[in-house]
């Protein structure tokens, strides 16, 4: 898999059309956050996504527990930052 790296700045510019690409291309992408690092994205496809839900709602305690609390919480409207 094709690995692309970006600053920060640059996610931030244009965050849904670099995100977009990365869905596009497969490529994936690593941020480089000033003083901390660096963060992957990576693009699932569809069938990845079901599969990679499904170990974690079976193997990781801690994602069982986060999601037994959003199922507990109201639903808040979700409002993009355009």
């Amino acid at each position: 898999m094709p690995i692309k790296t970006i600053p920060l700045s640059q996610l931030e510019a244009d965050l849904r059309g670099t995100l977009n690409e990365c869905a596009d291309s497969g490529e994936a992408l690593v941020v480089e956050l000033p003083g901390h690092g660096r963060v992957a994205i990576q693009p699932l496809n569809a069938a990845d996504d079901d599969s990679l839900s499904s170990e974690l709602l079976e193997s990781n305690p801690a994602f069982q527990a986060l999601v037994a609390k959003s199922k507990a919480s109201p639903r808040k409207p979700f409002v993009a930052g355009d």
